[in-house]
């Protein structure tokens, strides 16, 4: 059993997976700081305010629907989702494609195949 674990606890795929949480975890930080320094700033001058937290969020009786804050929280999804796309899943789906590309050309055709196309030539 400590043999088992010892292989799941330092196997190839979790220590990828390791790698990749820490590398999403600093993308994350690095797109907030984008959107906190950069976006957001630019949102305050356009409505007065740097950020949406206020904005948009009407009081009724004691209760504030805070619509200002889940466009905010929006904002930072839809900014966090494109950088994942554009800097992991792009390039990620570039480089899939090409491996595979580069492995069909390496690979040869199976048997029955390469037989069929000498009976299709022999038959001609």
């Amino acid at each position: 059993m400590l043999k088992e674990f010892k292989e799941f606890a330092f196997g190839g795929n979790l220590v990828e997976i390791a790698v990749g949480l820490v590398m999403a975890l600093a993308l994350v930080n690095l797109v907030g700081a984008l959107i906190d320094n950069v976006l957001m700033p630019i949102i305050g001058i356009i409505f007065g305010q740097p950020s949406f937290d206020e904005v948009l969020d009407p009081a009724i009786n004691d209760s504030v629907i805070r619509f200002g804050s889940f466009l905010t929280a929006l904002v930072t999804f839809i900014a966090i989702a494109l950088a994942v796309f554009l800097f992991v899943v792009k390039p990620y789906q570039s480089y899939k494609a090409r491996v595979e590309a580069g492995s069909e050309e390496a690979a040869p055709p199976p048997e029955d195949i390469t037989l069929l196309r000498e009976i299709a030539a022999n038959t001609r």
